[in-house]
């Protein structure tokens, strides 16, 4: 028989509201470590208070991503919010929406198709390399620097060649975007939207710029001959369903910005801080450019040789273990359902976190360390397929993850063949936006590395 899950006492007004906001990451560590696999919070104030649960076991994340997702809906808040600001492209839509987009989008993200955007990647990687050698006191902030090479990359791909103008907008709105979202996500009540406060408004003029700038290349795209593009707007443009239906402008533009979101705010992430942890781990910075030495020999990195990287594609993994874009993933339940012998309610919010699972002492042997063997074959094939889920998994996996592997790995590549890495701060605190990121300034020292020989142009294919 199913029983209620355990509560994580709170204060006696707020229940767990305050400790949620203040620090939900590591509330989230205290609740497991001291309650286990599946606990209930109670939050918000009385007549307020709503209780939600977490679960961290990768057996019930499986159960709620993969086996039952049918039952584990986008339906809570945030997703609400999410799709207020930027639409219902892939991340919120649900259903036969869902599967529709899905299955217009797929032949964009095809293996063959994402190795096409390896010289876009080795480019702006290269160009951002070339930047550095002017960096003042030979140091800088990789979480700056790498939300910039990942915006590039990303505009770059979606837009085309002419991007600046793009790449100001969303450098500008998206954080308003973000800001609001969570705010009014966990808000025990929203203010409508339509209230004229300022926060609204700066919502408002955020949303209306970013839906400016792609409805302008939008229309651009629609009424130019296409001839050979292969800017990502172009193929949305031209991707037809199976009774050869196309995505209006509205359904293309929520597309667009759902990958603006996820192709640079996540990548970013795991680059700045994969950075980071080689330039606090000397011996894996040095193993990691032994190996791109040898594979590359000073060439450019391209799509053909991530399988030739595996050292290095480990360290990008164990970057997104220790530090996952998406930290927390929220669902809500259609139906009563039973998670690790604890009974779940139907309508109930409920929540995975990979920052959690990826910790969890029953699948990671001294889970706080940096150590990108982990990652070898066979110790991956020894662990459950969800003790790692950074993109997710199920029927909602990350369509994105073999693009976000790429450049990744490339961009790694690229700026270890171009320099070495020496660490200014051992630990980078965190904060929970709509992705994980860097309370404050990542710094790192740079040492060019003179017979790199590597050049800033397109790689291989």
């Amino acid at each position: 028989m199913s029983t209620q899950a355990p509560l994580v006492v709170g204060r006696p007004v707020l229940g767990s509201l305050q400790d949620l906001r203040d620090d939900t990451l590591g509330a989230y560590l205290r609740a497991r470590r001291n309650h286990g696999d599946v606990v209930r919070f109670s939050a918000g104030p009385p007549g307020l208070r709503a209780s939600l649960y977490a679960v961290f076991s990768a057996e019930g994340v499986q159960q709620i991503l993969g086996t039952e997702a049918s039952n584990f809906r986008k339906e809570n808040d945030v997703y609400s919010e999410i799709r207020e600001s930027i639409g219902n492209g892939l991340l919120t839509s649900q259903d036969t929406e869902y599967i529709r987009q899905r299955r217009m989008i797929q032949p964009l993200f095809t293996r063959r198709r994402v190795d096409a955007y390896a010289s876009v990647v080795h480019g702006e990687a290269g160009a951002t390399a070339d930047r550095w050698a002017t960096a003042s006191g030979n140091t800088i902030d990789v979480s700056h620097e790498m939300a910039e090479f990942a915006l590039r990359s990303v505009t770059r791909i979606l837009f085309g060649a002419d991007i600046d103008t793009a790449v100001d907008v969303v450098r500008r709105n998206f954080p308003v975007i973000g800001e609001s979202v969570l705010r009014r996500g966990v808000a025990p009540i929203r203010i409508p939207r339509t209230w004229p406060t300022p926060a609204n408004r700066r919502t408002a003029a955020a949303q209306q710029e970013l839906y400016a700038i792609c409805d302008r290349i939008i229309a651009e795209r629609t009424t130019a001959e296409a001839g050979d593009a292969d800017d990502m707007i172009t193929l949305l443009i031209q991707a037809r369903d199976e009774d050869g239906s196309a995505l209006d402008p509205d359904a293309i533009r929520d597309q667009v910005l759902v990958f603006l979101l996820a192709g640079h705010e996540t990548t970013a992430t795991a680059l700045a801080f994969g950075l980071h942890l080689l330039a606090c781990h000397p011996e894996a910075q040095e193993k990691a450019r032994a190996e791109v030495d040898s594979v590359l020999g000073g060439r450019a990195a391209g799509a053909a040789d991530l399988d030739e990287l595996p050292y290095l594609t480990r360290v990008f993994k164990e970057a997104m273990r220790l530090y996952p874009s998406v930290a927390i993933m929220g669902r809500r339940t259609v139906a009563d359902t039973e998670i690790g012998g604890y009974h779940i309610p139907a309508g109930s919010d409920v929540y995975v976190s990979p920052w959690v699972t990826q910790r969890h002492p029953d699948y990671w042997e001294n889970p706080d360390a940096f150590d990108p063997d982990r990652f070898a074959p066979e110790l991956e094939a020894s662990r459950p397929r969800y003790a790692w889920f950074p993109f997710g998994g199920g029927p909602r996996a990350c369509i994105g993850q073999y693009f976000a592997m790429l450049e990744g790995v490339i961009g790694l590549a690229t700026f270890v063949q171009r320099y070495e890495f020496g660490a200014v701060e051992s630990e980078i605190p965190v904060e929970l936006g709509m992705t994980l990121r860097a309370s404050g300034p990542a710094h790192v020292r740079l040492t060019p590395r003179e017979s790199s020989g590597a050049p800033a142009g397109e790689g291989r294919a």
